[in-house]
């Protein structure tokens, strides 16, 4: 069962910008493009760091405050928002080291850091960790706009009749909105529980009814076979 990569929801035309790009333009990059934020690459087009709307807004933020720069000197994060305030690069301007996730690596996985780090879109670097296009919390979301009988032919075909070898219609098998319903009969009972975790990790699946039955209770047969039967 393969789940579907980030490169494949990714945006592949996306606006960076180098350490040494001016504060107006990267303001200028945003506003133009619509974005909320941009990737520092090198000359080699390896991310360096990350630019968001809000590292921007420290500026505007010191100048409405009127705070001398030295009152901001209070802990670590003060100083990295003081530093920024002042800053006139993107290298300068950037947050660094960058969150970044690999184009081959699953949707599942790039949410899974998107949440860990609490940002809202990664670069995306290809096998050579260079620039290759960016993924945001939207793009990872697509997935759950598959269409349910696109997901009840995925869930026939790798759950059941490739793991279990059992024919397409050995079990019934209904999706409605996103909601996945497993009814029939395996063969033995220690399948019931793996179908049902399969069918939840194909992408787009919310939710996994599971009622599905066994023709043979192995645990059963394993509790009551003859000592030294084994």
């Amino acid at each position: 069962m393969k789940q579907r990569e980030v490169g494949i929801v990714m945006t592949s035309d996306v606006v960076s910008v180098r350490p040494a790009t001016p504060f107006k333009d990267i303001a200028g990059l945003l506003g133009k493009h619509r974005v909320s934020g941009v990737p520092v690459v090198d000359d080699d087009e390896k991310v360096i760091g990350v630019i968001s709307a809000t590292d921007l807004m420290f500026r505007q933020a010191e100048q409405a405050w009127n705070v001398p720069a030295r009152r901001m000197f209070l802990n670590r994060a003060a100083y990295r928002k003081a530093a920024k305030a002042r800053a006139r690069t993107a290298g300068e301007l950037m947050s660094a080291p960058a969150v970044t996730v690999q184009a081959y690596e699953s949707v599942v996985g790039a949410a899974r850091t998107m949440l860990e780090h609490g940002v809202e879109r990664l670069p995306v670097l290809d096998e050579e960790s260079r620039l290759v296009g960016i993924v945001t919390r939207r793009d990872l979301l697509r997935v759950f706009l598959r269409p349910d009988d696109e997901i009840r032919a995925e869930v026939i075909d790798e759950v059941f009749v490739k793991t279990f070898w059992a024919p397409s219609d050995a079990v019934g098998v209904t999706v409605t909105g996103g909601v996945v319903t497993l009814e029939g009969r395996l063969e033995r009972a220690d399948q019931v529980p793996v179908a049902g975790w399969m069918t939840g990790r194909i992408d787009g699946v919310v939710g996994v009814v599971n009622r599905l039955t066994s023709r043979f209770d192995d645990s059963l047969a394993e509790a009551t076979r003859p000592e030294g039967a084994r």
